[in-house]
């Protein structure tokens, strides 16, 4: 039996082991997905297991996407862009990283009737999956991203890699057309994002990474203001359709019942 994990911390809320070990049943694929909370410095012995084939791949998520890097031989392009990797694989005996959470955030947009080229985007956040957002902003041909997050100076390291994107204080709050929450903020239900988006037209988009819980503080400010509104799951499906597809070579079914099974 082939053996997978998702690799994290925090790690409970994770629905990824469900996800593919639902595909694996409908794909009749003999394997198993789990999930392993770590700290960084456990990083190398997840990676020696995939190597010493103990483990046959690995997601990763928060806050390790880049701590994982000096630990691979090789990365996707994308990954090598963005400097984060969310799925591990081996290939012609080397370990590879490469990042689906790209391709994630952009098929997740399909199905929203938002019009991105020439729009403005505001993401709050800095870390993790932020520059897979940016990076697939900018293949979608937005006009302007401005990054805000509570440390600034992380904000202004992404522009070592994304030279157009501009960084505001934490609280600040330029015009948008699109608003992205990608900070940890929502996964409690008591976390509030402080901005003010009284007299705010209708025409904006709210989207938040997080999928679980399904309605954050943030989506729900944004709901009440009658503006459209996503969570990540989406996004969270698609870059793991990605990742099995790298694995197994198999596209699996996205469909009302995978979303009814995930509850999302």
């Amino acid at each position: 039996m082939k053996k997978y994990i998702v690799i994290g911390n925090p790690i409970e809320h994770s629905l990824s082991p469900k996800l593919h070990n639902y595909w694996f049943e409908k794909n009749n694929i003999n394997a198993n997905y789990g999930k392993r909370k770590i700290d960084k410095n456990e990083i190398q012995k997840i990676v020696s297991e995939i190597k010493d084939n103990n483990l046959d791949g690995a997601n990763v998520t928060v806050p390790f996407k880049s701590d994982v890097i000096p630990f691979l031989d090789m990365l996707s392009e994308e990954s090598e862009i963005t400097q984060s990797v969310n799925t591990i694989y081996m290939h012609d005996k080397k370990l590879v990283g490469h990042n689906t959470d790209i391709k994630g955030f952009e098929l997740s947009l399909k199905g929203t009737q938002f019009e991105l080229k020439n729009k403005s985007i505001f993401i709050l956040g800095a870390g993790g999956v932020v520059p897979s957002i940016i990076y697939a902003l900018e293949k979608l041909g937005v006009s302007k991203i401005t990054v805000s997050n509570r440390t600034k100076q992380k904000a202004e390291n992404l522009k070592k890699t994304f030279s157009n994107v501009s960084v505001v204080d934490w609280g600040d709050q330029p015009e948008f057309d699109m608003i992205i929450n990608a900070t940890s903020l929502g996964l409690n239900i008591e976390d509030k994002i402080v901005l003010n988006f009284n007299n705010m037209n209708k025409e904006k988009l709210f989207y938040d990474v997080i999928y679980n819980p399904k309605e954050t503080n943030f989506l729900r400010a944004g709901k009440n203001l009658g503006c459209q509104v996503m969570n990540g799951k989406m996004m969270f499906i698609y870059q793991a359709f990605e990742a099995f597809k790298i694995w197994h070579r198999v596209e699996p079914k996205i469909n009302e019942e995978l979303k009814r099974f995930l509850d999302l």
